[in-house]
């Protein structure tokens, strides 16, 4: 699979991108605010193993981020959680390359993920959480269309205490009619 934004090309992760990963999930500074499994430690070896099962996973899309002058991988983004019976999932990314923070590369692939899991996969709500003491994510995704529908408080925990997260989605309908 392979979508082509302005500056940003998603496709398939690889085996071969295992040495991203591992390279990331060494800076505290990346895997701060990232999915949880991030924070437990992972060889380059264990992520290969998850790569190579990862694109046959039911219930999720995970898409590489590349920068599309270079191939270079910059980061991984998709939808999990996915409920055929509801419709429904929740959409993650991770910039790992630190030199494309700040680019406006979150809102693109946040823009491009959720326009295939609306048109391709046929959902009708996309949600996801953001710390709330991330707010660079959280603008990123209220540019991206996605609203605000609460806190979920405390429950995120890094940095030694209990942080509030805050509740964001996006509908079929909200979306298309844009």
């Amino acid at each position: 699979m392979m979508i082509q934004g302005n500056g940003v090309r998603l496709r398939s992760l690889r085996v071969e991108d295992a040495a991203e990963f591992y390279l990331w999930s060494c800076d505290p500074e990346v895997v701060q605010y990232s999915l949880s499994s991030f924070s437990l430690p992972k060889s380059q070896a264990q992520y290969a193993q998850w790569l190579a099962q990862v694109n046959d996973e039911r219930g999720s899309v995970s898409l590489a981020i590349e920068c599309p002058d270079s191939g270079a991988l910059i980061g991984y983004a998709g939808i999990v959680g996915i409920s055929q019976l509801n419709r429904c999932g929740e959409y993650f990314i991770l910039i790992g390359d630190k030199r494309y923070w700040g680019r406006g590369l979150g809102t693109e692939v946040t823009r491009l993920v959720t326009e295939y899991g609306f048109r391709q996969l046929g959902l009708n709500r996309i949600e996801l959480t953001a710390f709330a003491s991330n707010p660079a994510a959280v603008r990123a995704y209220e540019k991206a269309g996605y609203v605000h529908e609460g806190v979920l408080r405390q429950a995120g925990f890094r940095h030694g205490r209990f942080l509030d997260k805050v509740m964001m989605a996006t509908l079929a309908s909200d979306w298309l009619a844009r």
